[in-house]
């Protein structure tokens, strides 16, 4: 059997449809918040577009926390530094979730002034690694109050942590994007939860009697940039912000084919009609320095564009000198110079004053002084401290009962509508025009290769596997579906044979990005399905589009039903599903989409999106693969189950020939 798995489709391109389908897709929605920001041609047109944008941001991170709940802040710490103090606080942005940071303070205050809320990037360190302690000194040495915050998975804060072995499993970037996919299913980014860890650090900022609430402003490079992108479009109080490594669009960011990371994915963001543009013209007329480096794995061109399409809104307002753009001939990094811009900038516009550079005063403090802990980590010391992991706990137990407190009846009427919407709506129906492409012998089965489209632009494939004679008769038909498609055949072969025998054609569907379908690698040799491989890339950007991978292969499932059903060799009235591993989810979804499936079986499936929730030490391996955003807000798989069991369309029978997991995992 391995020769035809491994047998490419003559006649079309297919390992290219998937990056350009997506591409396309993009771009379609990048041209057309394009053409919406050409129709503003006003204040109040610009006003409405803001509000939009505030609107739309907070429903793709999956709505804000409460934001109600006591601060208690505490100062755990001062040090007297050259011309500053600096204290180390610890605040609860939420109940028990505890946010390490420090403030400086510049000497000889008498009255209230302008602050800088500096956020930080991936380094481990965070607030205490020289980069952005620098920052911090060179805007308190401007005359600004400046406070810097630990990201979540970072410095002080992380996820993973072993207090008594004193081991971190993961930070950074890898953190992130291990929680981060867990928040998907829940309709969340970690977006929220950063965005929501800065705002009530400006609630703070506006408590303390150093700072003039109506001068606060944001600055960050990278991951700080990201957040301060967030802030910018969320949070009417910022007075002035300089956002650095980050700014961009999405068509410039598509062609250096990256991935992003989890709080960089705003699922549905691009399908609002919103790009980076929009980033920046919401704060019009605020004042904003876009902060780049030439040589950045962020095309200098991105933040060019940007700034440059966008001065007009300025100018609206008639302070089209508001808005500026900073550069350094530099690689991905808040250089000294892009940091002295923002201090430049932000004494402007917050001190209304000319900063004067302290190149000379710069004396970076011991990183050990800068912590809030005494250990070093909020686990394992402060009460009941709180992580991502355990929000996305609580949050599923919330929506678990807001569940159970529907009728049964409604619930799976609203979780239907919700699924059909999720895996049909925005598809481009297309003729599916099926052909047959070669056949043949494998072990004693007829084999035949099938080609359609799933949608325009997007094929799919599948192999026929029959035993015996192929008659003139239709022949009932099993539609399979698991991990590798028809690159994973022979770990199949037994059940594939079985099932051929009991007088059922096989066909072994390979869904998008599914074997011969795979995209091109970007590196030969590399693994595609890794955290961060070019399945996640594509996968990331249908979540942008308010799509996702597995509703895509939902679809493509029931196109292939549709196929079968169309054919005079199949047997239409006669169709189960097959579904092996994590990819079994495509067919119980496609099942209770169409109710002409006769039925399904799903052997060693993922059994609960909950339970896999509640588990952080997950295999990561093409585990956005799964993942339709905001599922279990509504439902869970043994929902699925049990509703195609009332049916009586969830199909059992005897032990099939044993499959090792572990075999299906191979290499394309």
């Amino acid at each position: 059997m391995n020769k035809w798995g491994n047998m490419q489709i003559s006649g079309f391109d297919v390992k290219s449809m998937l990056p350009r389908w997506t591409y396309e897709r993009a771009m379609k929605a990048s041209f057309e918040g394009e053409r919406e920001r050409e129709r503003i041609h006003s204040i109040a047109d610009l006003e409405r577009r803001q509000r939009a944008i505030r609107e739309g941001i907070e429903r793709c991170v999956g709505g804000m926390p409460e934001r109600g709940t006591p601060l208690n802040p505490r100062i755990t710490g001062t040090v007297r530094g050259n011309g500053f103090r600096m204290e180390n606080v610890i605040f609860e942005s939420r109940p028990s979730v505890y946010v390490t940071a420090n403030v400086y303070i510049p000497d000889g205050i008498r009255e209230p002034r302008g602050a800088v809320l500096l956020l930080c990037g991936h380094r481990e360190k965070a607030k205490h690694c020289d980069e952005y302690q620098t920052a911090c000194h060179y805007l308190v040495h401007s005359g600004l109050v400046v406070m810097s915050i630990d990201p979540t998975g970072q410095g002080e804060r992380f996820n993973r942590y072993d207090p008594e072995t004193k081991h971190a499993g993961m930070t950074g970037v890898r953190d992130h994007e291990n929680v981060g996919r867990q928040c998907l299913p829940l309709g969340d980014s970690l977006a929220r939860y950063m965005l929501h860890d800065a705002v009530r650090a400006i609630d703070y900022l506006c408590t303390r009697p150093e700072v003039d609430p109506d001068r606060i402003g944001v600055t960050g490079h990278s991951g700080g940039g990201m957040q301060t992108s967030l802030v910018m479009m969320y949070d009417p109080r910022i007075a002035a912000a300089a956002p650095g490594g980050f700014i961009m669009n999405r068509p410039y960011f598509l062609l250096t084919g990256k991935t992003q990371d989890a709080e960089q994915k705003w699922p549905g963001f691009s399908a609002l009609g919103f790009d980076h543009e929009d980033i920046v013209l919401s704060m019009a007329p605020r004042p904003v320095l876009v902060l780049a480096t030439t040589y950045d794995s962020v095309p200098i061109e991105g933040p060019r564009h940007t700034v440059a399409v966008n001065r007009r809104f300025w100018e609206l307002f008639g302070h089209g000198e508001r808005l500026g753009l900073a550069e350094d001939e530099n690689a991905h990094r808040f250089t000294v110079p892009l940091i002295r811009a923002a201090a430049r900038f932000f004494s402007t516009h917050l001190l209304g004053a000319s900063a004067v550079m302290p190149d000379d005063r710069i004396e970076l403090l011991p990183p050990e002084q800068l912590l809030c802990t005494r250990s070093g980590q909020v686990i394992g010391e402060l009460e009941s401290a709180k992580t991502v992991y355990d929000e996305n706990a609580q949050r599923l137990a919330q929506f678990e009962a807001a569940r159970l407190s529907m009728p049964a009846s409604n619930r799976r009427s609203q979780s239907m509508d919700w699924l059909r919407a999720a895996v049909q709506e925005g598809r481009q129906p297309a003729d599916p025009n099926p052909r047959y492409a070669g056949a043949g012998e494998a072990d004693g089965l007829q084999v035949s290769r099938i080609v359609w489209w799933s949608q325009r632009g997007m094929l799919n494939h599948a192999l026929l596997f029959a035993g015996g004679q192929v008659a003139d008769r239709s022949r009932p038909v099993t539609i399979a579906i698991w991990d590798r498609g028809t690159n994973s055949l022979e770990p199949h072969a037994a059940w594939i044979r079985e099932v051929c025998d009991s007088g059922r054609t096989v066909m072994v569907l390979n869904p998008t990005g599914v074997g011969p379908l795979l995209p091109h690698l970007d590196v030969p040799g590399d693994d595609p399905y890794k955290m961060f491989g070019v399945l996640d890339k594509h996968t990331d950007e249908l979540m942008w589009l308010g799509d996702s991978m597995a509703a895509m292969r939902v679809y493509d499932v029931l196109r292939a039903a549709e196929v079968v059903r169309g054919s005079a060799y199949l047997d239409g009235e006669n169709m189960e599903l097959y579904g092996f591993g994590r990819y079994a989810v495509y067919a119980g979804l496609a099942a209770l989409l169409d109710p002409q499936i006769r039925g399904v079986r799903m052997d060693r499936p993922f059994r609960s999106l909950a339970e896999w929730i509640r588990n952080p030490d997950y295999d990561p391996e093409d585990s956005l693969s799964f993942i339709i955003p905001g599922m279990l807000r509504l439902f869970d798989l043994p929902d699925m189950d049990r509703w195609l069991a009332d049916e009586g369309r969830l199909l059992s029978g005897p032990p099939i020939p044993d499959v090792n997991p572990q075999s299906c995992q191979l290499k394309e």
